[in-house]
């Protein structure tokens, strides 16, 4: 579950260039897809919307830590088979990149849009890559490179899955409203990442864990749902946790809220909306530059494996601002766990998304 922030930077471009988006181009999220690795991996251009999402909390030698976050977006604007010239705008590709200094107390973060062109940004299976100009995510020898340099902050990542991957939901589809309003969703949940970080002209050598989310769809959110919290726990018994709620309008939870529990081996058990609760506590962080109030403390509990986890951030300040007023702004952190499973302690590290604080998420952007 995912900001569809692609769709968004679309809808802000329209603005400018009135596009008109045939969605019956596009093909719909429908139960009993068959995922196949590495092949779903890379792009589906049949799809309307499309993200990898990485994530992830390393340190280096010294001990200290880092939060970070590279995310590439396809949206498709038009399948029309007459288009096929490079500069035709058939897609249009985004990308954040964000660096969380959890030990200085610091957050970067940048974003780009591009068109495809001539090689300026896309997304190849025949390549095993995704990229946006010099930002990338090549597959190469059983590993996952990420690559990505801003104006002060860099990464240089390599990412080595140390389980299969993990498919969300039931029957091949990740449900988020009524009707065809799915997706088809899966993540690498405990990635081994190493290599360098550097900002403020200072590099690290890092070592850590990490995260990717991998969802293509065409369909999604429905009026009524106006924002969501999104949970990535990797657990020191080494299992993990996705769990995701959707906010309504009315201030209820959505019942197509939902997740996942991937045990030590693997194994992956789906979660419905009543096998846990996403509770904030009493820490509350007012951003400076939207007003938003988000809670930046919580509390997790799955009765079913007697799991209880109290959640907190060294850095509160990890609001990704928008740059355009059509599309809202998100917050999304490096987030610290500490708790109990059955009798036993049971501490972690995660990342936290949070989205429709600054204003509800409009259907229209969806």
């Amino acid at each position: 579950m995912r900001t569809d922030l692609c769709a968004l930077y679309a809808l802000a471009l329209s603005v400018f260039f009135p596009i008109s988006v045939p969605l019956a181009q596009f093909q719909t999220a429908l139960p009993g897809y068959h995922y196949e690795f590495p092949r779903d991996y890379y792009n589906h251009p049949d799809y309307q919307t499309e993200w990898w999402y990485y994530t992830g909390n390393v340190q280096s030698a010294d001990g200290h830590k880092f939060g970070f976050e590279l995310t590439f977006f396809r949206q498709g604007l038009s399948r029309d088979p007459k288009q096929n010239s490079a500069w035709d705008l058939r897609d249009i590709y985004f990308a954040h990149f964000a660096l969380s200094d959890l030990t200085g107390k610091k957050f970067f973060h940048t974003e780009r849009t591009n068109r495809p062109g001539p090689g300026i940004a896309g997304a190849s299976a025949s390549l095993q890559k995704v990229w946006n100009g010099n930002w990338s995510v090549v597959w190469m020898n059983g590993e996952e490179h990420l690559t990505a340099l801003a104006d002060s902050f860099s990464l240089n990542l390599s990412l080595h899955s140390r389980k299969p991957p993990v498919i969300h939901g039931v029957n091949g589809v990740s449900q988020k409203s009524t009707g065809l309003r799915a997706s088809h969703y899966f993540s690498e949940t405990r990635l081994a990442a190493s290599g360098t970080l550097t900002f403020e002209a200072k590099s690290y050598s890092v070592t850590g864990l990490a995260w990717m989310d991998h969802e293509f769809f065409t369909h999604q959110l429905e009026a009524n749902q106006v924002g969501w919290d999104w949970f990535s726990v990797q657990l020191n018994d080494n299992s993990e946790l996705m769990l995701f709620q959707i906010r309504r309008r009315d201030g209820s939870v959505d019942p197509f809220s939902a997740g996942s529990y991937v045990d030590p081996r693997g194994n992956a058990r789906h979660l419905r909306s009543t096998d846990f609760q996403l509770t904030p506590t009493a820490a509350i962080w007012t951003s400076p530059d939207t007003h938003a109030h988000y809670p930046v403390q919580w509390q997790i509990r799955v009765p079913s494996l007697n799991l209880t986890l109290a959640v907190s951030t060294p850095l509160p300040s990890q609001e990704l601002v928008a740059t355009s007023n059509v599309a809202p702004s998100y917050w999304e952190g490096a987030v610290l766990l500490q708790g109990k499973k059955s009798s036993t302690d049971i501490a972690g590290a995660g990342y936290l998304e949070m989205t429709g604080y600054d204003r509800p998420v409009s259907a229209g952007e969806w």
